[in-house]
């Protein structure tokens, strides 16, 4: 592989676990009503499982409400169950035969706490990620240089490159994940 390659590879893959990191921590409960919080729910419907967003239109009308309207009225208990059954979430959904409703509790303090983790879990997931891409950028490096595909100079010019974009990649994620820690310690 060409080291250049490589360092652009790894810069690809930090930019998909930061993407992913983020996605990750829309989903978490803060105690403010958001349609992400059901984006990984899948509803038994038609015979296989679904996911929400394919059922029904989630809507986060009031800052303590989502609202789920099926596009079929037939589905509305199967998506009460998918809810009230995901132990992640922790909701309890109505339905008045048209719609679901989610009335979305205020956050206890061990909750909070307990989410906190959540988003220390999920920060440390994704740095496993960007080291495995550090790593694989390096032995790239270390194997052209071997190779003598490319001189010491500039072996060690694109290692500190990949440095540098590991870092900032580093410090995006840490802010991410301080600023939703302050989001759910704050509520």
């Amino acid at each position: 592989m060409n080291p250049n390659q490589a360092l652009d590879d790894a810069k690809t893959k930090f930019a998909a676990a930061v993407e992913r990191f983020s996605e990750q921590l829309k989903s978490l409960r803060t105690g403010r009503a958001s349609s992400a919080m059901l984006d990984g729910v899948m509803a038994e419907a038609y015979g296989s499982p679904m996911p929400l967003n394919q059922l029904a239109t989630v809507t986060a009308p009031e800052a303590q409400l989502i609202q789920i309207t099926p596009f079929d009225a037939t589905n509305l208990q199967a998506i009460s169950t998918a809810i009230r059954n995901n132990p992640a979430l922790g909701l309890n959904p109505t339905d008045d035969g048209r719609v679901v409703r989610i009335q979305i509790p205020s956050l206890t303090e061990e909750r909070r706490r307990e989410i906190s983790k959540q988003v220390g879990t999920k920060q440390e997931d994704c740095m496993v990620v960007l080291r495995s891409a550090r790593h694989d950028a390096m032995d790239a490096v270390d194997a052209a240089k071997k190779e003598k595909m490319i001189g010491e100079d500039e072996a060690d010019r694109i290692k500190k490159q990949v440095e540098e974009a590991m870092k900032s990649t580093q410090a995006l994620i840490d802010a991410a994940a301080k600023s939703k820690e302050q989001e759910i310690m704050s509520l």
